[in-house]
């Protein structure tokens, strides 16, 4: 894919943000769940128009005379940029708790929350944009990765399973002791600020330290998300565009679903069980390579069956939980 796509995509995205942040949100106090729903929609669809792109680009209906391309059709490459659009989409889950604790744990004001969260996730664009080209060049350069990075996949499925949830002590992280090595801090808020000054030198404030563990903590997360993406497709421009996507509908989906997340009590186990298949599905490419649709149907099958679990049951902890509130009530 030539360079002028990938700048008019990143010219779009940008484009994209601005308007989000200046004039669609410009004096926002607070997001309610009803319009972060609209919001979440949006995203979804908007991401939904950009694969009809996909399907034309790569059909040959755009471009054809300045672009070649690998894939023997279009069609196959919507279903890979739909498949990693959901496989990313659901990996993000996950950190949504993250940045659940985060923001709690620093207590940050609910009208300060957007601001935070666009920084947080713009950098997350840009970090992974610059990880998601390493990896495929890895991968393309050094053919033996493709199994490191699969075994990496179910190692991160087995800690996943393995911990507990609990509270964030930012204290405590070794990623806030390092900040704090870089920049004198305050505990204290000056308004949307990531940095004020106190006693005459330039402070970084509590906005700062959140974005910045948000950011760091992304990065991890994107060490498992990527590859899960990278197993379905080689393709760049597909990787890269259907990861940022899934990221642009993450602020929103914050907003919808961080306090209903809780309720989805095996969704968890599901992401455990679709980064494992994504992980075996990886380590097996070169000996059997599963076709897009039966690929999009096991992950589809798999997140479908964790949300509705959740839906019609829930653990036994919870159920004791119930009983004792009504009890006392």
């Amino acid at each position: 894919m030539p360079w002028w796509i990938y700048a008019a995509f990143i010219v779009f995205v940008a484009a994209l943000i601005l308007l989000d942040l200046c004039v669609l949100h410009r004096g926002e106090t607070q997001i309610s769940v009803k319009k972060a729903l609209g919001w979440t929609s949006f995203w979804v669809a908007l991401a939904m128009l950009f694969n009809v792109f996909v399907y034309l680009l790569y059909e040959g209906y755009l471009f054809k005379d300045w672009i070649t391309t690998d894939h023997s059709s279009g069609t196959k490459a919507a279903k890979e940029f739909f498949a990693g659009y959901v496989i990313e989409y659901a990996l993000s889950v996950d950190n949504i708790f993250v940045i659940a604790m985060i923001i709690q744990a620093f207590r940050v004001p609910a009208q300060y929350q957007h601001r935070l969260l666009f920084w947080g996730i713009a950098g997350a664009a840009v970090l992974r944009g610059i990880m998601i080209f390493a990896g495929v060049a890895m991968i393309e350069r050094f053919e033996w990765t493709m199994y490191l990075f699969g075994a990496l996949l179910i190692f991160s499925a087995i800690r996943m399973a393995k911990s507990e949830d609990e509270e964030f002590d930012p204290e405590k992280s070794s990623i806030m002791r390092v900040a704090k090595r870089l920049f004198p801090v305050t505990h204290e808020f000056d308004g949307k600020k990531f940095f004020t000054i106190q006693n005459g030198r330039r402070t970084a404030t509590p906005m700062f330290l959140a974005v910045f563990l948000i950011e760091s903590c992304d990065v991890m997360f994107a060490v498992d998300s990527i590859p899960a993406v990278i197993a379905l497709t080689r393709d760049p421009f597909i990787v890269f565009t259907s990861n940022i996507f899934a990221i642009l509908g993450l602020r929103s989906l914050y907003f919808a679903l961080a306090g209903l997340m809780a309720d989805f009590h095996y969704l968890k186990l599901a992401l455990v069980v679709l980064m494992v298949f994504v992980g075996i599905k990886m380590m097996l490419s070169n000996y059997y390579h599963m076709p897009i649709n039966l690929s999009l149907g096991v992950i589809g099958t798999i997140l479908a069956a964790g949300i509705i679990a959740s839906l019609i049951h829930s653990p036994p902890k919870l159920k004791n939980q119930t009983a004792e509130k009504d009890g006392h009530e």
